[in-house]
């Protein structure tokens, strides 16, 4: 009773005091920031000159420009969402500006997040709790560039709500104090204020919700958006700009000169290569700038090997799992999970995602999700889902896993801490170091970098413009924009809608490059797989957009590789057949392009821990009943009872049913189930895979839906009788 009556004093109290120090910031940002926010919008929209405004710099006339400038203002090294806004804020400056990408544009850490565009509840309830203002600031801070970022790219965000579930009465004033201070401190740019749900209309909204001892909830709005399309916005808004930018593009060293006043070697540039084509070359410039985000340590060594290094990377996993487990406008957070990690639960591009969990790791180019991190979120979501929702692992259509680049402040004499914003450092040699953040503060961390390049090196710049500074498709994009799209071109009402909410205004160019089908409607565009939006003209598309590869479509141009493994690994052959004709590939060039594709697919999206779910399967945990049925409908394939299965016996019980699949489909069908990769499925493997199916390990196996459905058309068929088989006479 005391505990309840000091926990009471504590939020009404503590209420209190958070309610009126939100209050005085919110009347306080209301008279400041509109007259400065509109002065910087008009700014940046209305005295910048776009040199690029419809066809963009091949990716050759780009590499071209960084071997034959001279010398560079700025040189950005690294083409996340960090550099991408350095050499955005660079270039908008009137610096002359480069950028070169060792992968593709966002192919780490920024294509692989949560989605959200947050300024972080958590950070906000240990700024409260430990009176901590640089946490408060951090937050002030990202709420402020969540509401730009909604503003600039319209087409590839939108605020979410978020329902924050409540199972103790004690936690709906704790949890309705911290929110509304979270909605205070946004000031005029909250998106939509917070409010608390009854437990009905919170059932009523999140159906999936587990019922036992839920009080209510609470509901507050975050952003959400595309992440690697954001980022490839922010990159060709550069490049429009008049940035040079080059993707596979390496830094094998830096370039120093003796400084003629002090004598000291100053970094002048960097040596580069070409990956595509091998080709090595020197790009000068007056500033290098690092945004390598877990890469830091790497560009920082070569600058000089006694740097210590500042990065402490931390892994995050996040898994993809089928939209019926989420509502299409609802996400969920789960505030404290069995060990106090914070698990977002969240409807994206018409799937769920789950994550994320927080591990150390190593840095690498390509980390690989790993199944504990995937059953650990699995239970998590199993804790919050009612107990009619079965969570399955089969359910899993794809997996990831991001490297956060937590670093630590060089010039803090606690070399040990961890900085929980980001770090500007420049090193005796001139290199400019950006370190950690998060992906919603990229913009202000640019600034904040660019201003102290611009003086630590005497560069001749202005102040920031890209407040308010449209990004590539948000100019012209309008929310029934689709609807246009759909009676100019005839594409289907999901295609357009798609097409809308990825390129934005852009999006007529795609469309106007879409085949016909061929059908009454839709009158164009082919899709690259049936369930998703996705049309074959968009890869075309993307190599205007600088996608080298395969892997740079499925992944990022697109975002199939990350909603559905399974689909994109359909989609490849398809994708490398016209990349490779408006590339002009060898036939070697595609089988090269489309096994690395599904290497990528297979241990960096989560296939591989996928089929490790059937393998480890090898107690086959079946009744002797269950054992006959499989053996039958196993045996209706293998009639000669050789004790495996062929593309070739499938092929021939299908053609008996009028089924007709093409022979790679059905080899690669085969090839999930074949454990030892033999060609051939033996009785064994078909065993665990249907007991991998009963314990929910693998939900949607082609060949067991494949079988499973002919067993059933034969049987339908039954045999044939006497008098109409044109015998007994």
């Amino acid at each position: 009773m005391a505990f309840r009556k000091a926990v009471k004093g504590t939020l009404i109290g503590g209420g209190a005091v958070a309610t009126a120090f939100g209050l005085s910031q919110f009347f306080e940002y209301r008279k400041n920031q509109p007259k400065w926010a509109r002065l910087a919008y008009v700014e940046a929209q209305g005295e910048l000159k776009v040199p690029f405004k419809d066809a963009l710099p091949t990716r050759e006339e780009q590499l071209s420009t960084l071997r034959n400038t001279e010398e560079f203002d700025v040189l950005v090294v690294g083409g996340g969402a960090t550099g991408s806004g350095c050499a955005l804020d660079a270039v908008t400056r009137n610096l002359k500006t480069a950028l070169v990408e060792r992968s593709d544009f966002s192919s780490g850490t920024s294509s692989r997040s949560t989605k959200l565009i947050h300024g972080g509840v958590r950070y906000l309830q240990k700024a409260i709790m430990k009176l901590d203002y640089e946490q408060y600031m951090m937050v002030k801070e990202a709420l402020h560039e969540r509401a730009n970022l909604l503003n600039i790219a319209p087409h590839l965000s939108a605020p979410l709500p978020i329902m924050l579930p409540v199972y103790k009465w004690w936690q709906l004033p704790y949890y309705w104090a911290g929110i509304k201070m979270y909605d205070l401190v946004a000031g005029s740019q909250c998106l939509k204020s917070s409010y608390i749900l009854s437990k009905s209309k919170a059932l009523e909204l999140f159906p999936m919700l587990k019922k036992d001892k839920l009080v209510g909830a609470i509901v507050y709005y975050d952003g959400q958006h595309n992440d690697a399309r954001m980022n490839l916005a922010i990159t060709l808004t550069a490049a429009r700009h008049g940035a040079a930018i080059a993707n596979y593009t390496e830094v094998v060293h830096l370039l120093k000169k003796p400084d003629p006043k002090t004598g000291q070697e100053k970094v002048c540039g960097a040596h580069c290569r070409d990956i595509i084509t091998g080709q090595e070359f020197d790009i000068r410039a007056k500033c290098v700038i690092n945004a390598t985000g877990p890469f830091t340590d790497s560009l920082r060594k070569m600058d000089s090997q006694k740097t210590a290094n500042i990065c402490q990377p931390s892994a995050g996993v996040h898994i993809v799992i089928p939209g019926y487990y989420s509502p299409d406008n609802m996400g969920l957070l789960d505030p404290a999970t069995s060990d106090g990690r914070v698990i977002f639960f969240l409807p994206w591009e018409k799937m769920t995602i789950a994550g994320t969990t927080d591990t150390p790791t190593e840095v690498t180019a390509h980390p690989i999700p790993l199944e504990d991190d995937i059953n650990f979120i699995l239970s998590e979501v199993r804790n919050y889902l009612s107990p009619d929702v079965e969570v399955r692992r089969g359910d899993v259509l794809a997996a990831w896993s991001g490297i956060r680049p937590l670093v630590t402040d060089p010039n803090s004499k606690d070399t040990q801490s961890i900085c929980r914003n980001h770090i500007v450092n420049i090193s005796d040699s001139g290199l400019v170091t950006i370190a950690g953040g998060k992906w919603t503060t990229y913009r202000s961390m640019a600034e904040e970098t660019l201003d102290a390049a611009i003086k630590a090196h005497n560069l001749s710049a202005g102040p920031s413009r890209t407040v308010g500074l449209m990004l590539d498709g948000g100019k012209d994009w309008t929310p029934t924009l689709y609807i246009r799209l759909v009676q100019d071109y005839g594409l289907e009402n999901e295609v357009a809608q798609h097409l809308a909410a990825t390129y934005g205004g852009r999006s007529f160019e795609v469309a106007k490059m879409a085949q016909v089908t061929g059908k009454r409607w839709p009158i164009v565009g082919k899709r690259l797989v049936s369930e998703f939006p996705y049309i074959e003209s968009e890869v075309q598309y993307a190599i205007k957009e600088y996608a080298c590869t395969a892997i740079d479509v499925i992944a990022r141009r697109t975002r199939l590789g990350f909603l559905n493994v399974q689909a994109a690994d359909e989609a490849l052959p398809r994708i490398v057949e016209i990349m490779g004709k408006e590339l002009q590939w060898t036939e070697q060039k595609k089988n090269e392009e489309l096994e690395a594709a599904k290497k990528f697919l297979h241990l960096e999206m989560g296939y591989k821990a996928r089929s490790e779910q059937l393998s480890k399967a090898t107690e086959i945990s079946l009744t002797a009943q269950e054992i006959a049925r499989y053996k039958k409908r196993f045996y209706k394939f293998d009639k000669e009872s050789k004790g495996f299965i062929t593309t070739v016996d499938v092929q021939q019980v299908l053609e008996k049913l009028s089924i007709h699949i093409d022979e790679n489909a059905l080899h690669e069908i085969l090839n999930e189930v074949d454990l030892n990769k033999n060609g051939q499925v033996e009785l064994d493997e078909f065993l665990q895979l249907m007991c991998a199916v009963q314990r929910g390990q693998i939900s949607d196996s082609r060949l067991a839906i494949l079988m499973k459905t002919a067993e059933e058309g034969l049987d339908l068929r039954g045999p044939v009788s006497v008098d109409r088989s044109g015998g007994g006479v």
